[in-house]
C-alpha cells in the first residue's frame, strides 16, 4: 500500500486536553465531546484506503475502540507538536510513498476529503487542509520536509500562513483542501447540533 494515514489523538482523560472547550462547558462535557470527536475520526479513518497509523500522546491503549487490526498503534515522541509530527512522518515515509496526518477534533472531516488529498499528492509536493482558526486539520507529503515542523508557532492563528510561506520559500508545489472548523470552543460544537 503506497498510502499511509496517521491519526494523532490524546488519551481521553478528564481534565486533560480540550482546555479551551473545557473552560466553556466544564471538564466532564469536554471529555464527552472529545470522545464523540474521536469516534467520528475513527470511523472516517477506517473508510480511507490506506495503511492506518494511530499515535497516542501518553500511552498505547490496546483495549480501546481503535482496533489493532485496523490501526498500527504507536506512542508520540517527545518534544513539541512539530517534533512529534516530524517523527511520525519519518516513520511512515520509510514504507509508504504518500503520507498524511490528521488530528481528532474536526467534526467536518470526511473520507472523501482525505482521499482527494491523497490524489492531490500525485501532482503536488504537499497538501494542506486549513482550519478556520488559522491552523490546519490535515497535512500530507511524499517526502519529509523538517522545515515545516521546526520552530513553528503551534496553537496560534498563524500556523497555516507560516506553513504556506515556508512551502513557497522552498519552491514546493502544494494544494489546499477545503477550510474546515476544529472544535475548540462550545460555539464550534453547537454549530453541528450533535448531542452527547
Amino acid at each position: 500500500m503506497q498510502n499511509a494515514l496517521i491519526t494523532f489523538i490524546k488519551n481521553p482523560i478528564r481534565g486533560q486536553g480540550k482546555t479551551r472547550l473545557a473552560a466553556d462547558v466544564g471538564d466532564e462535557k469536554a471529555l464527552r465531546i472529545y470522545l464523540a470527536l474521536m469516534d467520528h475520526t475513527r470511523k472516517v479513518a477506517q473508510q480511507v484506503h490506506a495503511n492506518r497509523y494511530l499515535f497516542y500522546d501518553q500511552y498505547i491503549d490496546t483495549a480501546d475502540s481503535w482496533s489493532s487490526l485496523l490501526f498500527q498503534k504507536h506512542l508520540q515522541s517527545d518534544g513539541d507538536l512539530g517534533a512529534r509530527m516530524e517523527n511520525a512522518f519519518s516513520l511512515a515515509l520509510q514504507q509508504h510513498q504518500k503520507v498524511m496526518i490528521i488530528g481528532s477534533d474536526c467534526a467536518q472531516l470526511t473520507p472523501d476529503i482525505i482521499s482527494h488529498a491523497f490524489e492531490s499528492l500525485n501532482n503536488h509536493d504537499v497538501v494542506i487542509g486549513p482550519a478556520l482558526d488559522g491552523g490546519y486539520y490535515l497535512i500530507g507529503m511524499k517526502r519529509l520536509y523538517p522545515f515545516l515542523f521546526q520552530d513553528m508557532p503551534w496553537s496560534s492563528d498563524t500556523v497555516f500562513t507560516e506553513t504556506q510561506r515556508r512551502i513557497k520559500q522552498h519552491n514546493l508545489s502544494w494544494d489546499k483542501g477545503p477550510t474546515l472548523s476544529d472544535i475548540d470552543y462550545a460555539t464550534d460544537w453547537e454549530t453541528y447540533g450533535w448531542t452527547i
